[in-house]
């Protein structure tokens, strides 16, 4: 498939979601409707360095279709990261970015709704996931159980916290289960392993689908996880994020 052409876009609204991250809403101008699949990603090039491949960072959409020129990228800061500290003190409302996309792989089969679906998440890894149950909640997709499992390490670091527990309460089948590392609290505690572990002891030789997107470390842990559980690989999918 050969490369999209780069396109020049208009960042609209920004909000501050946690003490280092942001929601960044960016406008298509020449575009009536930003298409895209759920899961798909868009890159940025960024006036960070005067090599051309050393500019280039890529977001996840956390938005969904919506039959507009707008979508959202959730970004964190990253300490030291030329990047993230581009976008979070130069970039302004009516600023322009260079944007590609969207492209990528990492998007829902209907094959996947017929299992249940395990959404496992460190960071802003959420973001492609918001996509996905948002869009099968808009479009009544018939599903199984979708466990939306999201690992961060305090209370200050949820993202799109309210809106999903909301999203968990009216959504059949859809669980929401937030679990904090470093702060006690109402909800679950410890690592997303313990977690998935723990449903899928509850519901054994169930027929599941699994989608990873974090950082390495989750991902790697979660893959020798899940296999020794007992799952083919190949019901395993991954994106990685730093």
């Amino acid at each position: 498939m050969p490369l999209q052409p780069w396109l020049t876009a208009t960042v609209v609204q920004i909000e501050q979601q946690t003490h280092n991250t942001r929601r960044f809403f960016i406008q298509m101008p020449n575009e009536d409707v930003f298409n895209f699949i759920p899961g798909q990603f868009v890159t940025l090039d960024l006036p960070i360095h005067e090599k051309p491949a050393r500019r280039l960072r890529s977001y996840s959409i956390s938005s969904w279709p919506n039959d507009t020129n707008i979508f959202e990228l959730c970004i964190v800061l990253l300490e030291g990261g030329a990047g993230t500290t581009y976008l979070f003190t130069e970039i302004k409302v009516g600023s322009q970015l260079t944007v590609r996309g969207p492209v990528g792989v990492f998007t829902l089969h209907e094959h996947a709704l017929q299992n249940d679906l395990y959404l496992i998440c460190t960071g802003t890894g959420i973001a492609p996931f918001r996509s996905m149950v948002q869009q099968i909640k808009l479009h009544n997709l018939l599903h199984k159980n979708i466990y939306l499992i999201f690992g961060c390490r305090t209370k200050a670091d949820l993202l799109y916290f309210e809106e999903l527990k909301t999203l968990s309460n009216n959504m059949e089948g859809f669980q929401y289960i937030p679990t904090l590392s470093r702060e006690q609290w109402e909800g679950a505690n410890g690592y997303v392993h313990s977690v998935y572990k723990n449903i899928l002891k509850a519901v054994p030789n169930s027929n599941a689908t699994f989608m990873l997107c974090g950082w390495k470390a989750m991902i790697e842990e979660a893959k020798l996880t899940i296999i020794e559980l007992g799952f083919d690989k190949k019901a395993i999918h991954s994106e990685l994020y730093g």
